[in-house]
């Protein structure tokens, strides 16, 4: 079956793993660089309250910089309207490109005329902008494979399947239950789109059952990737669906920040004992918070995507652009933006567990070995 692919994000850690992760520099990372007469790039990322957000925001204006570029760097802090307000402050300023990782990818349109009356090309950053023709580029992860990747993991935490893909020893069946990220975020979708084509046939067998019976993307969705709405949400399901002895063995969680609270419900509810460990939980992102969780046998896995690549491609791509040049993609027929098919560069995410977190994060030098101690 072949999938259209649109995009997005994911946001809700917490700040002191935001500290730890990139230090002091996230406090200026919303200030232009000085004026030197270069061309000026208007960068916007959702929120300073998701460590990969930071990094994202900071590696993309250092490559820029690096290439002689003049970087207005904004942060909106999930309010829509104040990233409508950047961006158009950013045409006023006389910005010659766009880079914009939105809050909702239907929100924009306005704005996005604005930039094309201008012409001012964009470039969507790992989530797509829909409902608007004036989308130059997308750059981001095979974002159906990080859901595919995801439920792959969850199967191998059951002992389902084997890490290369052999069936596992376990029988089943397993309780398991769902989780997706925001109905705003369009990433979303084909997170949990990509999960379900692992996890269907589980399913359709009774291998894995879901106790709350809650299985479709707008009732296990959580708006704005939200940790204490996850928790929340978490607590209501062993509350109503987990009586009589019944034990929750895997929970699938989009998202690192959603993680942390459904392991806080679990906790709250008596996991993660030795006669009651935790199930397994899966996530993305890599967050500080939670690869320490891994490490600490709590989160079973995450998916990372090395944001320094994606920034790495972005800015690349925006000098192309700038340089009247075509810039390098890879896809230039899946990404449907509800307008447009907007040809696409994408970059492929790695499952991290507790085998591969040191050759992945640390021996690449994602992180270092003191911010995961």
């Amino acid at each position: 079956m072949r999938f259209r692919r649109s995009a997005t994000v994911v946001a809700a850690a917490t700040l002191t793993a935001v500290l730890a992760a990139c230090g002091s520099s996230a406090k200026t990372a919303d200030q232009p660089a000085a004026d030197t007469g270069a061309a000026l790039v208007g960068v916007t990322m959702p929120t300073k309250s998701s460590e990969r957000w930071i990094s994202d925001g900071q590696n993309i204006k250092q490559a820029l910089e690096k290439s002689g570029y003049r970087v207005d760097l904004q942060y909106a802090e999930n309010d829509i309207p104040t990233q409508a307000n950047q961006i158009e402050n950013q045409i006023t300023k006389g910005a010659k490109l766009l880079i914009v990782a939105s809050i909702d990818g239907t929100a924009l349109t306005t704005q996005l005329q604005q930039a094309a009356d201008s012409k001012i090309p964009v470039i969507s950053y790992d989530r797509l902008i829909r409902n608007s023709p004036n989308v130059d580029y997308y750059a981001s992860f095979d974002n159906f494979k990080v859901g595919v990747q995801q439920a792959t993991s969850l199967l191998v935490g059951l002992k389902l399947k084997n890490a290369d893909g052999s069936e596992g020893s376990a029988k089943g069946p397993f309780n398991v239950e769902l989780f997706a990220g925001s109905p705003d975020d369009n990433n979303a979708t084909f997170f949990f789109n990509g999960a379900m084509s692992v996890l269907k046939p589980y399913l359709d067998k009774g291998t894995l059952v879901v106790r709350s019976k809650q299985t479709d993307f707008k009732t296990v969705a959580i708006l704005r990737w939200d940790a204490a709405t996850a928790q929340k949400r978490m607590e209501d399901v062993l509350t109503a669906s987990y009586g009589g002895g019944a034990k929750v063995h895997g929970v699938l969680s989009p998202y690192d920040g959603i993680s942390i609270g459904i392991l806080s419900a679990l906790k709250s509810n008596g996991y993660g004992t030795a006669g009651q460990p935790y199930p397994v939980v899966t996530g993305q992102d890599a967050e500080v918070a939670s690869v320490k969780s891994i490490v600490a046998n709590e989160q079973y896995s995450t998916i990372f995507k090395d944001t320094r690549e994606l920034a790495a491609v972005t800015a690349k791509m925006a000098d192309a652009v700038l340089k009247g040049e075509k810039p390098e993609i890879n896809n230039d027929q899946d990404y449907e933006n509800g307008v447009k098919v907007v040809p696409a560069h994408l970059l492929q995410p790695v499952i991290v567990d507790k085998g591969n977190y040191q050759k992945v994060l640390v021996d690449s030098g994602y992180y270092q070995p003191a911010q995961l101690s």
